[in-house]
């Protein structure tokens, strides 16, 4: 029997947000257009998804980009986790529904969480918590619940997403060393330059000495101080280890 895909959850939401969800097999009748196509398969190439959904389209170019990476950055775990990671950094979204959001990020991880698995059977090793973890704070940085329309989260702050720069990247690079930085959905649109590892306070969108995070996988639970001492910077960092934060005092 032929499997029917529902495009719609329910009329209200239809009617209320536009809601319609793209089949998979037109997904990737759009992601088999050539340059996009191709695109998918591009390492570093990013997309931003601006009405994510479930995340049916990042999903399917993540699956593209990780079998990608399984066929050439593949000589050992280390290196596919490195370059896994990578590929997952490149892609962004935005949802206006919480559900839907909160839907897309855990969707996206159990495509990594699954491929990084059938990667580490493969060569008799064992999934990482770091590389898991790591993982987790990509999505959650470039997952955003927000109106692309508008640029504004939920609740009118600026929508903020994280840049994911490698240093030094070769061909036989194995360990992937990355520089974060934050930039407002504005300020992407306007292309502005800024200085490498800037946080941003999503509300005030200046420097602060830790970001606030968006809480798909509660990987943050301590508060943010209200206080505000010391301008403070994301510091490059192996991309297994993204999950940590690091920042160091910007005396810049």
């Amino acid at each position: 029997m032929e499997e029917i895909e529902v495009g719609i959850k329910c009329k209200l939401r239809v009617q209320k947000h536009g809601e319609v969800f793209t089949p998979k097999r037109i997904v990737n009748q759009m992601l088999d257009t050539p340059g996009v196509k191709e695109a998918c398969e591009n390492l570093l190439s990013t997309f931003l998804e601006p009405s994510a959904g479930e995340g049916v389209f990042l999903v399917s170019i993540l699956n593209r980009k990780l079998n990608m990476v399984a066929k050439q950055y593949n000589s050992d775990l280390r290196q596919f986790e490195n370059y896994s990671l990578l590929a997952l950094s490149s892609l962004y979204g935005i949802e206006l529904l919480e559900d839907n959001a909160q839907t897309c990020a855990l969707n996206m991880f159990q495509e990594y969480y699954e491929v990084y698995q059938k990667q580490a059977n493969h060569h008799n090793g064992k999934v990482r918590k770091n590389v898991l973890d790591s993982a987790k704070e990509i999505i959650s940085s470039n997952i955003c619940q927000g109106n692309f329309l508008t640029r504004e989260a939920v609740d009118g702050k600026p929508l903020v997403f994280s840049e994911w720069v490698p240093i030094n990247l070769k061909k036989t690079t194995k360990i992937i060393k990355v520089q974060r930085t934050e930039y407002t959905l504005d300020e992407v649109y306007e292309n502005i330059e800024k200085e490498s590892g800037k946080v941003l306070d999503k509300l005030t969108n200046k420097s602060i000495h830790q970001p606030e995070q968006m809480d798909m996988f509660d990987l943050l639970e301590e508060d943010i101080d209200d206080e505000i001492s010391k301008e403070m910077r994301y510091i490059p960092v192996n991309i297994v280890d993204v999950y940590k934060a690091e920042m160091e005092e910007n005396d810049g």
